[in-house]
């Protein structure tokens, strides 16, 4: 175990794809907060999430595994209580816990290792999400519509806004609280877990002003008719209702345009939590990493949200500053998000987690990557979805600068055809070259990792299984008194400020911290006020 363990702050946004932060590239949208991570820490350029949805996103994430392995495969699937987390892990190795935000995880255990959770979540955390893959063409209530796109633009309040402020504000106070605490000198770890930029798409006048309207990009890969798309894109294009309700041009740029600004104002809760380390004297021994559940296709092929294989959707931002490793770093080998897992153990203990008490991880330290140490990195990536506007696995793997995609169709019917793509020669994935003779060799390789990985007919039934016990459940908890899972926050207010029992000024003496004379935070205020 290192001699003195670092601090982690783990900071998560929802829907946030990596190729819309100037960290990759994009020359509109302003993060100047995230963008100091990124000066001084690692870029990886090709992160992946492990599910191109919320909560089974999340779930692999904490658990190291890919979602399938404990039957996360939507919105409203139980993540079990036996599955350890790096929370967990963290915890035992001497870490103060705590969860700030959203994290989606469904079922009666809304902790899963972390000692403190701060606030409530965003979104259900029951079985009432659960999808019919029996009733394909079946709009759901709880699904995207069209209407986040038409109805997107500027606001004077929001619920995720309502819910941002509070996450924040509770992960920065708690910053303070565990700096000015004589009675535990434990290092912490705390996640920051933001709503935004998730639709609907609408944000203040003060983040919309950002940006000039001229200035907003349009999609690179324009309206592909849904009758000319692959399978699974078309199935969704009904889905979330696109056949019934049409946008135009304005449209998707005010929606782009209020993207963007939802965008910096997540980057301006980021720096809300670097400052906070800043004036409590944490930032040179705390561990900042910044990522994403998923992406958002925002208007790309005329598609939208997540739930989908292609870049857009299945890419995030993955970002860490180590105050040990050297920053400037880029680093291009493929990642996903189940590597977070081991890399925080060793991060904390300088060892990997012990296979019994966490097996059968699915993911690698990242450490080696940082310290520019890529022999042995496998190169390959899994991702898969099994949730709503599909009616079949959709599975993907990527090596190297190759991606294939298996998605399956409904019962009874053949598989979708596959793609290939050379993400290399062909970043926009406009060209799908399965069945092409010269990369037979390419397509076989990686159709063979698919199969290797998972038996996806075994998967169907699981996936079916699965639905029917919950909706059942979900049906039987509605009916007579209602006990819900989310969770209640708890705090002491009979100790939070001025009580009988301790002497006024010393115990004011004792909630005092003083300021930090820091450098680097008077000259990030002045890069902000610039």
């Amino acid at each position: 175990m290192p001699a003195k363990q670092p601090n982690i702050l783990f900071i998560m946004a929802d829907q946030l794809g990596s190729p819309v932060l100037p960290a990759y590239g994009h020359p509109v949208v302003k993060t100047p907060n995230i963008d100091r991570i990124a000066a001084a820490g690692t870029v990886f350029e090709n992160p992946y999430c492990n599910s191109p949805l919320c909560s089974s996103s999340r779930a692999s994430m904490l658990s190291g595994r890919l979602p399938s392995e404990f039957n996360a495969f939507d919105n409203a699937t139980e993540f079990p209580s036996s599955t350890p987390t790096f929370a967990h892990y963290l915890r035992a190795l001497g870490y103060r816990t705590c969860l700030s935000g959203k994290m989606h995880l469904v079922g009666p255990d809304q902790l899963h290792g972390f000692e403190e959770r701060l606030n409530t979540d965003f979104y259900p955390v029951d079985f009432g999400w659960t999808p019919d893959w029996e009733k394909p063409e079946e709009q759901l209530e709880f699904f995207h519509t069209m209407e986040s796109v038409t109805h997107s633009g500027v606001v004077a309040r929001s619920m995720p806004i309502d819910y941002d402020d509070e996450t924040t504000w509770r992960a920065v106070r708690h910053i303070y609280d565990v700096r000015r605490d004589p009675h535990d000198e434990r290092p912490f770890f705390i996640a920051a877990s933001l709503t935004h930029p998730h639709d609907p798409y609408l944000t203040t006048r003060e983040y919309y002003d950002l940006y000039r309207d001229d200035e907003i990009d349009m999609p690179r890969v324009p309206f592909i008719p849904v009758e000319e798309r692959d399978a699974h894109s078309a199935r969704l294009y009904y889905h979330y209702g696109m056949h019934r309700e049409s946008h135009t041009d304005e449209d998707i740029r005010r929606t782009r345009h209020a993207y963007y600004g939802m965008i910096s104002y997540v980057d301006a809760r980021v720096g809300e939590l670097l400052d906070a380390l800043e004036r409590t004297g944490q930032a040179d021994n705390t561990i900042v990493i910044f990522t994403a559940d998923h992406g958002d296709m925002l208007g790309e092929r005329g598609m939208w949200y997540k739930m989908s294989m292609y870049e857009r959707s299945a890419s995030v931002p993955f970002i860490v500053s180590h105050p040990d490793i050297a920053g400037g770093r880029r680093i291009s080998q493929n990642m996903s998000l189940v590597d977070l897992f081991p890399t925080l153990v060793e991060f904390a203990s300088g060892e990997t987690p012990d296979p019994v008490v966490a097996p059968r991880l699915d993911g690698s330290s990242l450490v080696p990557l940082m310290e520019g140490r890529t022999d042995g990195w496998p190169d390959t990536v899994y991702s898969e979805y099994m949730g709503e506007g599909t009616a079949g696995p959709c599975l993907m793997v990527r090596r190297g600068r190759y991606k294939y995609v298996h998605s399956d169709g409904e019962a009874d019917a053949p598989a979708d055809p596959p793609q290939l793509f050379d993400l290399e020669a062909d970043p926009d994935e406009l060209d799908n070259l399965a069945g092409r003779d010269e990369l037979q060799d390419v397509e076989r390789e990686l159709a063979a990792l698919v199969h290797e990985r998972w038996d996806a007919d075994n998967l169907r039934e699981r996936v079916l299984d699965t639905q029917k016990r919950r909706r059942f459940i979900y049906s039987a908890l509605s009916k007579g008194r209602f006990q819900p899972w989310d969770y209640e926050p708890r705090y002491d207010a009979a100790n939070r400020y001025i009580r009988n029992g301790e002497v006024l000024a010393e115990r004011e003496a004792r909630a005092r911290l003083e300021e930090q004379n820091n450098p680097k935070l008077a000259a990030a205020a002045g890069g902000r006020q610039a």
